[in-house]
């Protein structure tokens, strides 16, 4: 994990020196022939066709040859090229955390870019980790976006174009085999369906992996990141008219994947010290995973879109119109986390399999033990047990997720031509959202799980619930205009007021109650399954409707320079904005109840906070988030287009944060949404490009990002720390090579080498801080024994890390035939780590293995 300074020094040399070798080299070039400059890159990232030369503001464009060579294929692919965003992709294949420039997309809510597809623009962030097919173009547009796209591009856009049909039939076809059992099958058919009117397009792919890790306690069975999927796509352009073009767009897609890839560490000195246990202070970079859990883990996602897109040539301007819907089911299932809380340790499959465990003498990963008792041994240390998450016992329990969301939206908008001196474009926008969203916790009988959110009873019933009905009604009208103020100055503004309406119901039945944990210390196990339901956790009640509106006024301000007929300069201001909203009903009082009032008052809960430690503050809602963000750059070309350059310098503001927790306890699990007052982010950027001949190409590019906490009141002794998810650099490198062999073939060669800096996953990143097992060590050994339960989560940042890539094959007129391997090193690296400091310890997600095979593509 902790890599080579030798190899970063090396690798970072070599970098630097191709990059200055190819000035003069490209020099030379340049006396010799004129015939292989660089290709002109024009985008759509303001919603007009323009030269990227001429954009105000840092774009990556990934043209169809980068990424036919760069094997990309799925979101994760395309990230890794573009210096400044990383992503994570874990927990489930629809809950993906893209990072740009320090702002980051937040679970179970929103993200923080806008996502446009043919020039559509997609909601839900279920709909953006997906396969690819039939590529054409990718730009990654940084820095605030709002005035632009609306609500949640405070980090900027991502354009993705495909190619559409036209009047040529035409087909593709890829064949993929690769380590771990991994197919890849897709192709597409094309043509004119009404000559000179209608041409439509039907693809379809295929995609099958066992994954790189293993469940030990289940015979090394490939169910731990295994995945399976396919989608149907359509498509249909109708030429209505010489004005009038319409594009039609259909799709549906199911997977069935493994979920929650995860291990748990604990971040324990005084217990490590005190007990001669290093493993309970363990760095999570030197952790080596074990996958033991007894209940097989299941992503399902179903997934159908279809959006109708128009454009109408009217005289000097243009209409263009657009209706989305979407419709996209998430629902997972794997083993749980309270088996460390003795939460079902009065059930008898609980005792009974840790009693066979014990005999067969299965060991766990420390400090973990199976004991003859499920019974913590802080409580019996002769029988007891110690036991963290996702463990091969029944008493973890089974935790259940859902995440529906079918939303419907359209926009309607009319533009200038893109002559004169005067540019301008405005428009109205709507978007309706229906989101459901559960976490249960359920009882595991031993036995093949029965698939179900809440079950009031049967072998897995339901003995905790979060369960609510999310809607949201969003109105924007927008409008921008560029001028050209001289021959070499262009001034633009862009103004959107976004106003989002939003509710939540519950959905946790009311008059059920469940019989596992006591909430109110009475000793009749029959209580709510949500603490919620009861203020006083004494009576059943009910938990009252909410709605809030949150409105946004999004400037954005550019000017641009042309510097000279190579070089132009850049400055810009603007705005951005996420709407605030709700937690799933009864997160305050469960966090209040079982987190809070849990440490500060000893056994029991709703105690006063009377140690004056810093605990956390949850609230069932979340503020907006806003940003303010000042960039100032350049985009310039030399030696005819042979060498292209950027670079910028960055600042942002971000007020109210939101930012993801995740909290376990005697409660069984839950997921939140907090707010981190300010935070300051600024950085440098560079890039460049460059034909250091006619068949050798070089690029690169690097990002330095600092930020820093300035207030937090969900957590006040985090402020200094550093921004979540918030890498401290990027760096990219590359090459590529294609030389003729023969008239018709010709040899190509592709290696993209990334390299990640350190990275805090959470607000919570340096200190020591309190947990929930202090108190209960204060009750099995002792009064002055609550030291033992102190944790520091100093351990918990990721080391950096670097990753290579290389492609090479042939390729022919019609056909390719290529080799690729993906981390080449097999570099150990973490994808994420989840922190639950009032746990005491953190959920790791390991990265991606070495992975190679063979790929067989067609066309006609």
């Amino acid at each position: 994990m902790k890599n080579s300074i030798f190899i970063k020094i090396c690798m970072t040399s070599v970098a630097a020196v191709t990059a200055s070798a190819a000035i003069p080299n490209m020099a030379r070039a340049q006396k010799q022939d004129t015939a292989f400059a660089l290709e002109e890159i024009v985008v759509t990232a303001r919603r007009r066709s323009e030269s990227l030369q001429d954009i105000p503001g840092t774009v990556t464009a990934l043209t169809k040859t980068t990424l036919e060579r760069a094997g990309v294929q799925r979101a994760a692919d395309f990230i890794a090229l573009t210096p400044g965003v990383t992503m994570v992709d874990a927990a489930e294949v629809g809950d993906t955390q893209v990072n740009i420039r320090g702002l980051n997309g937040t679970r179970d809510a929103e993200n923080s870019f806008a996502y446009i597809v043919d020039g559509v623009l997609y909601t839900n962030p279920a709909a953006f980790n997906r396969e690819y097919t039939n590529l054409q173009q990718i730009e990654i547009f940084k820095g605030p976006q709002g005035a632009i796209y609306g609500r949640n591009a405070a980090a900027g856009a991502i354009l993705v174009t495909t190619s559409a049909p036209n009047e040529n039939i035409e087909g593709t076809g890829t064949v993929s085999f690769s380590k771990d059992n991994t197919y890849l099958i897709k192709g597409s058919v094309s043509g004119p369906i009404i000559e000179d009117k209608v041409f439509g397009r039907i693809s379809a792919d295929w995609r099958k992996s066992d994954g790189f890790y293993r469940n030990s306690f289940q015979n090394n069975a490939p169910i731990v990141d295994a995945y399976e999927g396919y989608n149907i796509n359509g498509r249909l352009i109708i030429e209505a008219s010489e004005n009038l073009s319409i594009d039609m767009k259909i799709r549906y897609g199911e997977v069935d994947a493994s979920s929650i890839t995860f291990n748990s560490t604990f971040n324990l000195p005084v217990f490590a010290e005190a007990l001669a246990t290093p493993s309970a202070f363990q760095d999570v970079n030197d952790f080596d995973f074990l996958f033991q859990a007894n209940v097989i883990s299941d992503n399902d996602q179903k997934s159908f879109e279809y959006s109708t897109k128009f454009d109408y040539d009217m005289e000097g301007m243009t209409l263009t119109g657009w209706v989305l819907y979407s419709d996209i089911k998430n629902n997972l299932i794997s083993d749980g986390t309270s088996a460390a809380f003795g939460f079902f340790n009065g059930d008898a499959a609980c005792q009974q399999s840790v009693t066979d465990l014990n005999a067969a003498g299965q060991a766990l990963l420390g400090p973990q033990f199976i004991g003859t008792s499920p019974v913590g041994v802080i409580f019996d240390p002769i029988n007891g047990s110690f036991l963290g998450a996702y463990t091969p016992t029944t008493c973890d329990g089974i935790q259940e997720q859902q995440r529906d969301q079918r939303d419907i939206s359209a926009e309607l908008r009319l533009a200038s031509s893109g002559d004169g001196d005067l540019r301008w474009m405005a428009g109205v926008y709507f978007l309706d959202i229906d989101r459901q969203v559960g976490v249960s916790l359920n009882r595991d009988s031993g036995n093949a799980p029965i698939r179900g959110l809440f079950q009031e009873t049967g072998p897995n019933a339901t003995a905790s619930l979060t369960y609510d009905d999310f809607d949201s009604q969003v109105f924007a009208v927008f409008a921008q205009l560029e001028y050209d103020v001289t021959n070499d100055v262009e001034l633009s503004l862009a103004l959107r007021f976004d106003t989002e309406k939003r509710g939540v119901s519950s959905l946790i039945p009311n008059d059920v109650r469940q019989s596992v944990i006591d909430l109110n210390g009475d000793g009749t196990f029959n209580d709510p399954l949500n603490p919620g339901l009861s203020f006083d956790l004494t009576t059943i009640g009910s938990i009252p409707d909410k709605e809030r509106t949150f409105s946004q006024l999004e400037p954005k301000v550019a000017i641009t320079w042309d510097a000279t007929d190579d070089v132009t300069v850049f400055a810009s201001w603007g705005v951005g904005f996420k709407a605030g909203g709700f937690n799933n009903s009864g997160s305050q009082a469960t966090i209040d109840g079982f987190i809070n009032g849990f440490i500060n008052g000893g056994i029991g809960i709703f105690f006063a906070d009377d140690l004056g430690v810093p605990l956390p503050v949850i609230t069932d809602d979340f503020e907006k988030e806003t940003s303010s963000a000042f960039e100032l750059g350049f985009n310039a070309q030399f030696f005819d287009g042979r060498l292209q350059m950027n670079g910028a310098g960055y600042y942002t503001r971000v007020t109210d944060m939101q930012f993801f927790e995740f909290f376990v306890g005697s409660f069984g699990l839950l997921r939140v949404v907090s707010n981190i007052d300010t935070v300051d982010i600024y950085g440098l950027e560079f890039g460049f490009t460059g034909h250091l001949s006619e068949h050798f190409r070089v690029f690169g590019g690097a990002n330095y990002t600092d930020s820093e906490i300035k207030a937090n009141s969900s957590r006040i002794d985090t402020v200094g720390n550093k921004s979540p998810y918030t890498p401290d650099y990027t760096i990219n490198i590359g090459s590529d090579f294609d030389y003729p062999v023969t008239d018709n073939i010709n040899f190509v060669a592709r290696v993209d080498a990334q390299f990640i800096g350190q990275t805090w996953f959470h607000t919570v990143q340096k200190g020591q801080r309190p947990t929930i097992f202090q108190p209960l060590f204060e009750l099995g050994f002792g009064t002055g024994a609550g030291g033992l339960g102190t944790a520091d989560f100093s351990n918990a940042r990721r080391d950096s890390y670097y990753t290579v890539n290389l492609r090479g094959g042939f390729v022919g007129k019609n056909w390719s035939l290529m080799g690729f391997v993906s981390n080449l090193t097999d570099e150990k690296y973490l994808e994420e780590v989840i922190p639950a400091p009032e746990f005491g310890g953190s959920f790791n997600h390991p990265g991606s293995q070495r992975h190679y095979g063979v790929e067989l593509s067609f066309k006609f």
